[in-house]
């Protein structure tokens, strides 16, 4: 019997074609790609494998009804007509969550309030009794899409973002997201294939998130918990055995991994968060000035890292950034320099010709990811400037 049904992974903008290739390695059937999202099919138990496993989702949802509204009322008629005890109970704790983008709905909080109605009218008219709405520690999190006349009702599965790793609990002033770090290291490339350095490091998320990809480790086995653990039709047992077949397909990994930072409390920071993520044999982290270092390695070697982007920490741009040029170039042959900026006029200080570049969003800032290609030997290093 096929139990599949689909779902919607959401994932940062840039991120679909990765989240794609994620999920059909994972076994996901009828993939297809749409914006910051990523429809797919599986069953239950694929659905808590691609909570526990995907690097570059934000949310698994599960649509469970779609239909056609024109107005509140017909809203709440449709809400109200539909068997919430499938999904809830008068003892289940529920929230709302709504985006609209319609003529005929323009506030988002009204329509949650809408639905919230239909179901606790519909609990109270057949139970006696309604569920309580719970917005910060919801047992059932709802989503409500309406995209102008199409109504569309999904189940988070996820609960909290799926950047909530559960592996950092110290952060710096500017911490890069975790979804966002895993997604650029395999935009770049990264697999666990050579020595690996952030220069950069901060609280260490880049390099917590290069050894968990390096290793096969899945994303979230650090996470406390997931929306579904909740839910009436949650199954412990299937959970626990897609954890442990998760975790019997780590592999070993037989490089360095490196990160510098020139501040002590950072580099506290990012080794109290790589403990935690059980992580540190594979992990080293310094007190170093990047533009102080030279490559440590006779190998090649894959940097990715988040410099400053002027937003945040208040630092002369064009001579922090044109010392990333020059360190670059004196100091690291053989190495492939992937950073992120959102700072785009600074790109232009560095002095180097990236290879390649890539638009993302950190956050809400439109950003670059760039990649920087230092060659081995005089001559190629001499002419590098001029490579595409």
């Amino acid at each position: 019997m096929n139990n599949n049904f689909k779902m919607l992974a959401k994932t940062l903008f840039g991120f679909e074609e990765i989240l794609a290739k994620e999920l059909k390695d994972l076994g996901a059937i009828n993939v297809v790609e749409g914006t910051r999202s990523v429809s797919f099919e599986g069953d239950t138990g694929f659905m808590y494998k691609a909570n526990l496993c995907l690097r570059t989702a934000i949310k698994i949802i599960k649509p469970i009804r779609s239909f056609n509204v024109r107005n509140e009322n017909e809203l709440y008629r449709k809400v109200y007509a539909m068997d919430w005890h499938q999904f809830l109970s008068v003892d289940t704790s529920f929230a709302i969550d709504t985006t609209i983008k319609s003529d005929n709905f323009t506030h988002s909080l009204y329509v949650s309030q809408k639905v919230k109605d239909a179901i606790v009218d519909k609990f109270r008219d057949t139970d006696g009794r309604r569920p309580d709405v719970d917005v910060k520690f919801p047992d059932m999190r709802i989503n409500i899409h309406i995209h102008n006349e199409q109504c569309n009702i999904s189940l988070d599965s996820s609960g909290r973002s799926l950047h909530h790793r559960g592996y950092r609990t110290a952060t710096n002033i500017a911490p890069i997201n975790e979804v966002l770090a895993a997604g650029l290291l395999l935009l770049s490339g990264w697999k666990g294939q050579c020595d690996f350095l952030d220069p950069m490091c901060g609280s260490g998320t880049m390099l917590t998130e290069a050894a968990m990809i390096a290793c096969n480790i899945p994303a979230n086995i650090n996470r406390k918990e997931f929306a579904f653990e909740k839910w009436e039709d949650f199954d412990e047992e299937l959970f626990e055995k897609i954890i442990d077949v998760s975790l019997n397909k780590t592999r070993d990994f037989h490089f360095k991994i490196v990160g510098y930072d020139k501040a002590p409390s950072a580099v506290r920071k990012a080794q109290d968060n790589i403990e935690n993520a059980n992580l540190s044999e594979y992990i080293t982290v310094e007190r170093k000035n990047f533009f102080d270092t030279e490559k440590h390695t006779e190998n090649q070697l894959h940097m990715v890292f988040n410099p400053p982007y002027g937003e945040r920490l208040d630092i002369d741009m064009q001579d922090f950034y044109a010392s990333i040029g020059d360190t670059l170039k004196q100091k690291y042959p053989g190495t492939d320099a992937w950073f992120i900026t959102s700072n785009l006029q600074a790109l232009k200080y560095v002095g180097l010709r990236p290879s390649r570049k890539i638009k993302v969003f950190n956050s809400h800032l439109e950003s670059k990811l760039v990649k920087y290609v230092m060659y081995s030997g005089s001559k190629k290093a001499k002419y590098q400037n001029k490579e595409d």
